[in-house]
């Protein structure tokens, strides 16, 4: 067991990953094990995964099948150039064309996660259009280092500032705190996409190569675009000859309702990045998806991309085993029934808890968005506040009883994993009325 002296002194030898702070990191509980829904921590405490990870781990933990995927080509190989031909990575390749809605046919680069998927995405985009301007929107989150970085819109783009040049940013809509000072859905759309053309017009849209949007906002509050928006800025693209590109590193492999978000809402982009739920995160694998009358560019032009780790044959081969195991039990689909449930308890939590002023989402991809006044939704800590608030005490509450969730200033993601059973998402939404009442009761 990880004992508290333990702990203290792994600050000292290793950098700790958390929202907040240090101290709020050495909180956390020590895991060894994880099955299905479940993570085991070295006490012999057992947690709900919530949050699937960070929105990660969409067929549960210990997934057999790519377990036994993983196993099976660590014992045969673990490592050879990119340069050579695999297998399977061709294999994979050819089902993720088959996921995506072009009817062209589509070409895969690999890379090991989203935020250099993302790079290279931009990267592509720039060569082939010849142009030079990427617009991403503020409250996106496409990866931390410098060059996904510049491209992520909320606060942690600052420590990589001044950045890569090219990068403009623009307001997306966002219903339930209106950027464009209304309350509206359609007047939201309509003035959302009135602003990204004005912005085109002092950036000039013949400068543009790109536009770079998730779907569905991720860690920044799982904003789901109202109607006709996404549509929108589709028919933007097209006037202009800008690509568009679709970050669903989190709305990926299921996470929406079906095998990505643009298929839901039935808008095609240009090219698609992804990682996390490719692999279930057992191994860590991303990449970039282009349509073939864009790939094709590279017959005859060099690709200025290439990683040690693209298309890794161990990554490649989890990639594989997790879309065998989505495809084979239906769990592409399976969020829609997710939903339900969510709609469901969600729905009932909002109404008894007076700290909740929203819950949104799609599939098994929502959020509560906290305040303490649903009139004036004033929320309970400043978003890209120099202070995290309640919320790290509002985590711990949860762990102790018996829930891990991830959460930013005032918002707690619910997006489990899409094995989960409906008593185990009840159990989870329990967890998060007590600890909510716990907190209120303090206001």
């Amino acid at each position: 067991m990880l004992t508290a002296e333990t702990k203290a002194r792994s600050k000292h030898t290793q950098f700790v990953l958390t929202p907040w702070s240090a101290q709020a990191a050495l909180d956390m509980p020590t895991i060894d094990r994880a099955q299905g829904s479940w993570l085991y921590d070295t006490a012999g405490k057992k947690y709900l995964d919530l949050s699937a990870g960070l929105v990660a781990v969409n067929l549960g933990h210990s997934h057999p099948t790519v377990v036994r995927a993983i196993a099976d080509q660590a014992a045969k190989l673990c490592y050879a150039a990119p340069a050579f031909f695999n297998d399977l990575r061709v294999a994979v390749a050819e089902e993720l064309a088959a996921l995506t809605p072009w009817t062209e046919g589509a070409r895969t680069f690999f890379t090991t996660g989203g935020g250099e998927a993302n790079e290279d995405a931009v990267k592509m985009s720039r060569m082939i259009s010849g142009r030079h301007k990427v617009l991403a929107a503020y409250r996106s989150f496409h990866g931390s280092a410098p060059g996904a970085g510049t491209l992520t819109g909320e606060n942690r783009r600052w420590p990589n500032e001044p950045g890569i040049p090219g990068v403009v940013h623009f307001f997306a809509p966002f219903p339930y705190r209106s950027p464009f000072g209304t309350d509206d859905p359609v007047e939201e759309t309509r003035r959302a996409l009135d602003h990204l053309e004005l912005v085109l017009t002092y950036e000039d849209p013949a400068r543009v190569a790109a536009i770079l949007l998730e779907p569905v906002v991720g860690s920044n509050g799982v904003i789901v675009y109202p109607e006709g928006y996404l549509k929108g800025v589709r028919e933007i693209c097209d006037r202009h000859g800008i690509f568009l590109i679709f970050d669903e590193v989190m709305t990926g492999f299921g996470r929406t309702g079906a095998a990505f978000a643009c298929r839901r809402f039935g808008v095609t982009p240009d090219l698609i990045t992804f990682a996390k739920g490719c692999t279930s995160a057992y191994v860590p694998l991303g990449g970039v998806i282009v349509r073939e009358r864009l790939a094709k560019y590279f017959d005859d032009h060099v690709l200025g991309c290439g990683h040690t780790y693209s298309g890794h044959p161990l990554a490649i081969a989890a990639a594989h085993g997790a879309l065998r195991a989505y495809r084979e039990e239906g769990l592409y689909a399976r969020a829609l029934e997710i939903e339900r449930w969510m709609g469901e308890l969600l729905g009932a939590l909002r109404e008894q808890s007076p700290v909740i002023g929203d819950v949104r989402g799609i599939g098994a991809f929502f959020a509560l968005e906290l305040v303490r006044d649903r009139a004036t939704r004033e929320p309970i800590v400043a978003w890209q506040g120099a202070s995290a608030g309640p919320m790290p005490g509002i985590l711990k509450s949860l762990r102790q009883r018996g829930v891990y969730a991830f959460g930013r200033y005032n918002v707690i993601l619910v997006t489990p994993p899409l094995t989960i059973s409906r008593d185990e998402l009840a159990f989870g939404v329990d967890a998060l009325s007590g600890a909510l009442a716990e907190f209120a009761s303090a206001l």
